[in-house]
């Protein structure tokens, strides 16, 4: 299907997405889980993430938006012109009804393209707002938490070269698109549980617009062992090590003699002083690496004695190494730690199953994503990896 040029842009921000991330919360919905995100120090992400995209908007398209921190605000830090067609009914804060309130309005106000700014809880409101059938185009500026929906850019940026491509009427084409979300209490509780909500309409750009995540059926029997004894052996004794979320890293971790770490959440280590697998022991570690940190806060991991080895997994079927479920690794964090610090881990089945595509960064900070992108190594097994390419 191929879409009507259109330069008229609608955009809504929900102000509270992604706030719960970078202090381990692992979603943001509920007023509850948003005042327990702000007394742990959580800051608002979404406004600047919307900002990002208007800045690589091109200036002839027309934007038209919600008042306040729902829009007007974004455009106004970006310095661009906005029309604004909806006003929340309280200021100070927003809820899943003035979303959808906003979505509405713009629908209505004749915009061709809708960018919501959010996660998986926003595409829910907005494919509420819509209903069932939706005709109007919609792309997801991302700013969640997880975002397993089909419906978002890769990234900010991105967001504004779909859209771009979408107000010439080139190089789009549009697809029905799922919209998926979490049971937030269940993935804290560190069971994982999703559902199908519906289809929105998207506007699809190679490469630039994310896939749905993919389940995992595990690691083949063995492989974990393999990885660990390959991650000890480049973390040494008594080395730090923060193991991201993930089946693959929490397979791992259990290699390393560390069972019990947060299959949803980041761990901070300290492997055994002698820092190496050894034949004839249950566990395969001579001495079991330590869990220091169970779960981690962004703030807990700003004071390490040392910097970490981080180690993280690419989620399945959308590749995604940095920015998805791994907020408590802020960009500070990652430059402290250093690109050479980074341990890329996966299996060679997901890999195959990328087809070509990058692993995936979108750290909140363009230009650290834009030092990582490159060529890595992946960790495959022991003595065995493959070199992958890292882009935005």
């Amino acid at each position: 299907m191929t879409p009507a040029p259109s330069a008229r842009i609608g955009l809504v921000v929900n102000p509270v997405a992604g706030l719960g991330g970078r202090v381990g919360l692992k979603g943001s919905d509920g007023t509850e889980v948003q005042r327990r995100a702000l007394a742990l120090g959580a800051r608002p992400q979404a406004v600047a993430r919307a900002e990002l995209t208007l800045r690589h908007l091109p200036s002839d398209i027309e934007l038209i938006t919600a008042d306040g921190a729902m829009g007007a605000e974004s455009a106004r830090m970006a310095g661009r012109p906005a029309r604004v067609v909806h006003r929340p009914a309280r200021a100070d804060t927003t809820t899943a009804a003035d979303t959808r309130a906003a979505v509405r309005a713009l629908a209505a106000a004749g915009a061709g393209l809708l960018l919501f700014c959010g996660g998986d809880g926003t595409a829910r409101d907005v494919l509420d707002a819509l209903g069932p059938e939706p005709g109007l185009p919609v792309l997801g500026i991302p700013a969640g938490v997880k975002m397993h929906s089909a419906v978002f850019a890769v990234h900010p940026r991105a967001a504004a070269e779909v859209a771009a491509a979408w107000a010439t009427g080139r190089g789009v084409r549009l697809t029905a698109a799922e919209v998926v979300d979490r049971d937030e209490g269940a993935l804290r509780a560190g069971r994982l549980s999703a559902r199908l909500y519906g289809r929105l309409t998207v506007p699809v750009l190679p490469a630039r617009v994310q896939q749905r995540k993919t389940g995992s059926s595990g690691p083949a029997p063995g492989t974990p062992a393999g990885i660990a004894a390959e991650v000890a052996e480049r973390v040494g004794p008594g080395g730090l090590l923060l193991l991201g979320p993930g089946s693959t890293t929490y397979a791992v971790a259990t290699a390393l003699g560390a069972p019990g770490t947060s299959l949803t959440g980041v761990d901070l280590l300290r492997l055994g002083p002698d820092g190496a697998l050894g034949p004839g022991h249950a566990d395969g570690l001579a001495t079991p690496a330590r869990v220091l940190i169970h779960d981690a806060r962004a703030d807990q991991l700003r004071t390490l004695p040392a910097a970490p080895y981080i180690a993280l997994s690419p989620i399945g079927g959308q590749g995604f190494l940095l920015g998805r479920g791994n907020q408590q690794l802020t960009p500070e964090l990652l430059r402290t730690a250093g690109r050479e610090r980074l341990l890329v881990l996966a299996t060679e089945a997901k890999l195959a199953a990328l087809a070509g595509r990058p692993l995936l960064l979108d750290t909140g900070d363009p230009e650290l994503d834009d030092a990582l992108s490159g060529h890595v190594r992946v960790i495959t097994g022991r003595r065995s990896g493959a070199v992958y390419r890292l882009s935005v």
